[in-house]
């Protein structure tokens, strides 16, 4: 084998190496996004009530207020 196919070997397999690094940092850097969000998504969840669970308290706050003006005395 002459200098140049030596070489030029190591340089497909430097680069083969370099792509798969590459591609391996990609992956790992892709699932740890992955499971960034899905703790987000589970502290998040945690941090709010559901939609129908707010909807039911306001409209608790709407009577409240309701029932404090006619105790007032104030006609709505």
């Amino acid at each position: 084998m002459d200098p140049l196919s030596i070489g030029l070997i190591g340089a497909s397999v430097l680069m083969g190496i370099g792509l798969a690094s590459f591609a391996a940092l990609k992956g790992w850097n892709a699932w740890l996004e992955y499971k960034r969000l899905e703790l987000a998504r589970q502290m998040g969840d945690s941090a709010l009530p559901p939609a129908s669970g707010r909807i039911e308290l306001a409209d608790l706050k709407e009577r409240v207020r309701k029932l404090e003006a006619i105790a007032a005395g104030i006609d709505l």
